[in-house]
């Protein structure tokens, strides 16, 4: 079965006969009216499970007077998008009641948009502060970027709990060292955590407003600098919806190449974050062996690609940097070194009673919790959810290498240690059998893929990618004129963070600094 018959396939299995799709290469669009929206999209996500991958709202109002809200849905295996949208003036229908995940997308659209979603539990703003007008809306077309509002003084209402013996410790924005800004609130019992919250927004930049005004290739660079550990991941997921824009096919050693560096990316921060859990429980010695090794992942980065973080390297249509022989052989020895090292350094912690018991049976997420808020990456693989783009939706050159997902069950801290230490493991096995088909490919076209191209006219598409806290989403829309009109970007914390204080209940404060590193979200890639 061709992709055209799969898609086809898969419309007249799940898209409401009523409707009328539009196809934009592997993402089918279909409006559906205001009073059947909540039906569909619960018969998509509940009936036929397919996963909420993003809501985006556009503001089409010089060409339809209207804005539109879509609802992105994935077909996983299928690497297929089903889109639902509506139109809407001022108001829209909440889907928070029946899909618990919609709500901070919706809040996003309420905050940006200034559109109401009607039946929402819990509609306050969202990443724009208590300075920023009520009334001023960034996203829509009138606003322009360069504009600076006029401060407001409006006051944040945190949930509280009340009660003999209860008192709220405010921890934040502001904290040591070199960690971004993000406030928490805590409602405790002595040193129980009752009630945990997070406030975001303190990193916030303007990054989706950039992206309708900037150049084609400083859009690239945006991407990579909306989550700066995660540069190439941003980029190539952006790149992705580009070249599905334009039609366009990627040599086939472009792949390949993708693949071994978004695989030397995920190494770098997974084995950062192991080692920074030890270290907050004291031991020492995990932690400098962690850091050393997450120190030589990045030199190697840098020997290959100039650069420590892998910016510059992910183009539309390819990639910049190639892999010579040497340069193939000398990252094939350093994995195999890497891998013996780290085996060494995890076997020793695993031995260790005192680090073990720090991790086991903390800061555990329910399973209904993970699942009512979709949490993704390393979460909700540690909550046992087999969740993975590299496998559900097959980019780059991941279907010729494979790989198998690394998933535990407890939920707890030490879950989420694990699910990283697979992950490291599995990650030098896709370096090395890319590597090994790597030779056989020599065409990675003219440029590098520099070439500026021509994008579909009126039309969308979704560029997905696993990183390495989970997958990354962006939703690029274009004009009648075939320029980029939208871009809509979803970083897994946007999700992870709503779930974070459900982990750190019935814990003692002492404990979350070691939940919250367990998490590890991107405040940047939050705040986009």
């Amino acid at each position: 079965m061709n992709s055209q018959e799969r898609i086809e396939e898969v419309l007249m299995r799940l898209v409401p006969t009523a409707a009328a799709p539009t196809v934009h290469g592997n993402l089918a669009t279909f409006e559906v009216p205001r009073k059947d929206l909540l039906c569909v999209c619960e018969s998509l996500y509940h009936c036929h499970q397919l996963p909420l991958k993003t809501i985006c709202a556009f503001d089409e109002r010089v060409e339809t007077g209207r804005y539109r809200i879509m609802y992105v849905f994935s077909v996983p295996k299928e690497n297929i998008f089903l889109a639902p949208y509506i139109f809407v003036n001022g108001e829209f229908p909440s889907l928070t009641p029946v899909i618990h995940e919609a709500s901070i997308y919706e809040r996003k659209i309420m905050s940006f948009f200034g559109l109401d979603p009607k039946g929402h539990p819990d509609a306050r703003p969202l990443i724009l502060h208590e300075n920023w007008p009520p009334d001023v809306f960034p996203l829509r077309k009138d606003f322009h970027w360069q504009t600076r509002p006029e401060e407001a003084e409006s006051v944040f209402p945190f949930r509280r709990l009340e009660g003999e013996g209860i008192y709220e410790i405010p921890v934040g924005p502001v904290h040591a060292g070199i960690i971004e800004p993000g406030h928490f609130r805590f409602s405790v019992a002595g040193e129980e955590i009752l009630l945990l919250e997070p406030r975001l927004g303190y990193s916030h930049k303007g990054s989706e407003k950039l992206f309708e005004v900037l150049p084609l290739h400083d859009k690239v660079k945006l991407a990579e600098r909306i989550s700066g550990d995660s540069s190439f991941s941003y980029a190539m997921a952006f790149c992705l919806a580009l070249e599905s824009l334009g039609d366009l096919a990627v040599p086939r050693r472009a792949p390949v190449l993708r693949v071994i560096f978004a695989e030397l990316e995920r190494l770098a921060n997974h084995l950062g974050d192991i080692g920074a859990i030890m270290t907050d429980t004291g031991f020492n010695f995990g932690g400098s062996q962690c850091s050393r090794l997450r120190e030589s992942v990045m030199q190697i980065n840098e020997r290959l690609t100039g650069s420590r973080f892998l910016r510059n390297v992910v183009r539309i249509g390819g990639v910049s940097r190639d892999l010579d022989l040497k340069a193939a052989q000398e990252l094939d020895a350093f994995a195999d070194l890497l891998k013996k090292d780290f085996e060494e350094v995890t076997a020793i912690a695993e031995n260790s009673s005192s680090l073990i018991n720090r991790l086991k049976n903390t800061g555990v997420l329910p399973f209904d919790v993970a699942e009512d808020h979709g949490v993704l990456g390393v979460v909700g693989k540690a909550v046992g959810f087999d969740n993975d783009a590299r496998v559900d939706y097959p980019y780059a050159a991941y279907k010729e290498i494979g790989l198998k997902i690394a998933i535990e069950e407890t939920s707890d801290v030490y879950a989420r240690f694990r699910v990283r230490i697979k992950e490291v493991l599995v990650a030098v096995g896709v370096i090395k059998n890319a590597l090994q088909i790597l030779p056989e490919l020599t065409d990675l076209g003219e440029n590098h893929g520099q070439s500026e191209p021509q994008f579909r006219k009126n039309s969308f598409a979704v560029g997905i990618v696993e990183g390495w806290r989970g997958d990354v989403v962006f939703l690029v829309a274009t004009d009648a004129k075939g320029g980029i009109s939208r871009v809509d970007v979803r970083d897994p914390s946007l999700l992870n963070w709503t779930a974070l204080g459900y982990a750190g209940q019935a814990n003692m404060v002492p404990d979350f600094p070691l939940i919250n590193k367990s998490f590890n979200l991107s405040y940047s890639g939050n705040d986009v």
